[in-house]
């Protein structure tokens, strides 16, 4: 396996330490360490192991860009439920200012910036998901603004506020679409990797066979 999976996992490790040390103080940098050794444990046993016997490069690109993918959907389903239930109220006030208040701005940019990478680079992965990525990375900085003073701001807001459920539902739809298309074409991937070298070691025994013969 190449190193985009330790080098993404690095950067997910960096900013749990980071996150816990903000919140907890120094104590949080040794719970943020142990919490991403953690994580680096379990996703070298369930994605990075497995992958190793397989030509992975293009399985891995889309693993790696479908994972801060998974943690959007996860936030955007946690604001849909938030008008709705205490919990998600909680957790997604928690977000809010563990983010500074710029959660949706933060994650806005993220996708736009996502969005854009399989536009110009489009070898592992489709145009038509950096199109999606893109779109929702638009409509989720635009939402990200709505708290601020601006005539450019008042100018949609009505339509965000009015239309919130049918707008997240939307967004989780989508991040749903792209996400398990990723997977599903990374286990095509990997399926025809392994068809074909089962199919080379069955063609190596007929010849070993004849030679023997």
């Amino acid at each position: 396996m190449s190193k985009a999976f330790d080098v993404a996992m690095a950067g997910v490790i960096s900013g749990i330490v980071a996150f816990t040390t903000s919140q907890i103080g120094v104590g949080g940098t040794i719970i943020g360490a142990v919490l991403g050794s953690m994580l680096y444990q379990i996703m070298s046993h369930y994605v990075k192991e497995p992958l190793e016997k397989v030509d992975t490069q293009k399985i891995e690109t889309r693993i790696v860009y479908a994972i801060p993918l998974i943690l959007i959907l996860a936030i955007e389903i946690i604001y849909l439920l938030a008008p709705l239930y205490w919990k998600p109220q909680e957790i997604l006030y928690f977000l809010q200012g563990a983010t500074n208040w710029n959660l949706f701005r933060s994650i806005g940019t993220g996708l736009i910036v996502m969005g854009i990478y399989p536009i110009i680079q489009p070898e592992n992965i489709q145009k038509k998901y950096g199109y999606v990525v893109l779109s929702m990375g638009i409509v989720i900085l635009l939402r990200g603004f709505l708290d601020a003073a601006s005539p450019l701001v008042e100018l949609y807001s009505g339509f965000f506020i009015e239309f919130a459920i049918p707008l997240s539902i939307i967004l989780i739809l989508a991040l749903s679409y792209v996400i398990l298309s990723l997977f599903k074409e990374s286990i095509n991937i990997r399926n025809k990797d392994v068809s074909k070298k089962m199919e080379q070691k069955l063609e190596n025994e007929e010849i070993s066979t004849k030679e023997e013969d």
